[in-house]
């Protein structure tokens, strides 16, 4: 808890709006797209999915493969809990909304499902897009797959499995559009998942990691992720790290309140 007190005091000392930015891509994104209102329709239709999860009470129990939680004692835990702690929360959603739309994402792919609330909102964000999102629990995957099969979000493709596994044949001969970091808050995995992607960004392409600031460890492979070669604009807007394989930009890092 103190860890990422200390670390948004830290990001409010760095932090800017529009104000503070001179590159005219960050700018527009920033004024056109962070700090407009999300379509209302798909907001409600987030928030609707979200209510449906909060009232399954029932239990089940998790395969974590990653570093566990800084919230949940063990592996047996409520459905309605999982979507709570664990799920994208409202804040999130709506940017999610507001990026997919500004940009036309077309093709995405997510690493970790969960009960697939954040998976709902890429979906309703925009329907005709094609998704693939991964999940390495099984019993959390079948609690996503009867959210879409609920909320008839049919243009998700749900893959089980170890990522070390299935991450590799998901981007093999692909491109996205937008992936979305979400399954493993460890360095080591963490940068593994983002050298496995690089190949199926394009210039376009939007990377955006989950909880850069949960950890020294996140915060240490955002650190190295900002750095690579291949990344010209990265933003830290805290609770995402957010970087862009613009070849027409010039390198450089922005520190943005949403």
């Amino acid at each position: 808890m103190w860890f990422k007190v200390k670390s948004f005091i830290l990001f409010l000392s760095k932090s800017t709006n529009q104000h503070g930015v001179h590159s005219p891509f960050v700018y527009n994104l920033v004024t056109k797209c962070f700090y407009q209102r999300a379509n209302t329709s798909k907001v409600n239709l987030v928030n609707t999915a979200k209510k449906w999860l909060s009232q399954n009470k029932n239990t089940i129990t998790v395969t974590d493969f990653g570093s566990g939680s800084k919230i949940f004692k063990n592996n047996e835990r409520k459905i309605a809990d999982i979507a709570k702690i664990a799920g994208i929360n409202n804040k999130k959603a709506a940017l999610l909304l507001r990026i997919i739309t500004y940009f036309e994402i077309k093709n995405m792919l997510e690493i970790g499902t969960s009960v697939g609330l954040g998976t709902a909102a890429l979906s309703i964000g925009n329907p005709k897009a094609t998704i693939t999102t991964l999940e390495g629990c099984e019993n959390t995957a079948s609690i996503a797959q009867k959210l879409f099969d609920t909320f008839k979000l049919k243009n998700i493709t749900l893959t089980t499995g170890n990522f070390k596994e299935t991450l590799p044949l998901a981007v093999n001969n692909n491109t996205f559009d937008l992936i979305y970091f979400d399954g493993n808050h460890q360095k080591e995995a963490t940068l593994n998942y983002f050298n496995l992607c690089l190949d199926s960004a394009h210039n376009n392409s939007i990377f955006i990691f989950d909880d850069i600031n949960w950890s020294s460890e996140m915060q240490q492979a955002w650190k190295a992720i900002k750095k690579h070669p291949k990344v010209t604009i990265s933003i830290d807007t805290f609770f995402w790290g957010i970087i862009f394989f613009r070849k027409e930009q010039e390198k450089e890092h922005f520190t943005i309140r949403v």
